[in-house]
């Protein structure tokens, strides 16, 4: 990997790790477009702390929430305050939301990593993540009556983001579309997903982090891989910023466009 293809694949995560096309099947599909000849083990390396460097993204983008349910978790646990705290139930409902995937999604680790390498498999995942912006978006223009998020909607965009564990599966438009399928309305629906993008991407990394440091002298090639990360972390807090002010007047229909024509194009290029 050269410092520009590092600097590339940081943009592209940034951007699309947030909004709703599929970080990782853009970063699966640059190498294989422009056939970059990038090691298994540099590349896993990039991928896990790439990774970590868009959860500071919505670290510093939602510290301020994240402060209040922290001071209002420590307020209970000392003063016996209400569990129905609004801070409080959001730090449930993330809670919740993350057990599907923790539950179904560690297990099929292996098969995940096989479907990153299947150009054919991500082109399929990006028309599934096509159909379900569209649909959630139909599905709020005919019932666009909203209503505070539930324990039981957390429970189901969890199971929603279980889907992105595929390469190609937008995690965002997976638990946005979600949300709106619950009768969130955006503003909700994105911001729960971006915060449920903490527990989620935590634990991926932190599993990924654990085979990594088993490798030898995986340090040699930080000097190319974290200029990459620190391109996705400033790309990946204006990504949020554009998208939670985007979202706030527009509808959904030109990421499932986006994907749907990009899907098309890889499975096109696979047999062609």
């Amino acid at each position: 990997m050269t410092l520009l293809q590092s600097i590339l694949l940081g943009i592209l995560q940034g951007l699309t790790e947030f909004i709703p096309i599929s970080s990782s099947a853009h970063l699966a599909l640059l190498p294989y477009f422009f056939n970059w000849q990038v090691s298994p083990e540099i590349d896993f390396i990039y991928n896990v702390l790439v990774q970590f460097a868009t959860l500071g993204a919505v670290f510093a983008y939602y510290w301020q929430d994240l402060w209040n349910i922290f001071q209002s978790i420590l307020h209970n646990l000392r003063k016996g305050a209400s569990w129905q705290n609004p801070d409080i139930q959001l730090a449930l409902a993330l809670v919740v939301g993350t057990l599907p995937v923790i539950v179904i999604g560690y297990p099929l680790k292996d098969l995940v990593e096989q479907a990153f390498n299947q150009p054919l498999w991500v082109g399929a995942a990006l028309l599934i993540t096509s159909l379900l912006l569209f649909l959630s978006e139909q599905r709020f223009k005919t019932n666009p009556k909203s209503q505070p998020l539930t324990l039981t909607d957390a429970l189901v965009i969890g199971l929603w983001q279980t889907l992105a564990i595929f390469p190609g599966i937008s995690r965002s438009g997976a638990t946005i579309a979600g949300g709106l399928f619950r009768n969130l309305d955006r503003q909700q629906a994105t911001r729960f997903s971006f915060l449920l993008s903490i527990p989620a991407l935590t634990g991926a990394g932190v599993v990924s982090l654990l085979d990594l440091i088993r490798l030898p002298n995986f340090t040699q090639f930080l000097p190319v891989i974290l200029p990459g990360c620190l391109v996705a972390l400033v790309v990946g807090y204006f990504s949020i910023y554009w998208l939670v002010r985007y979202v706030q007047n527009h509808p959904l229909y030109i990421f499932s466009s986006y994907c749907l024509i990009l899907g098309i194009i890889v499975i096109l290029s696979v047999f062609l």
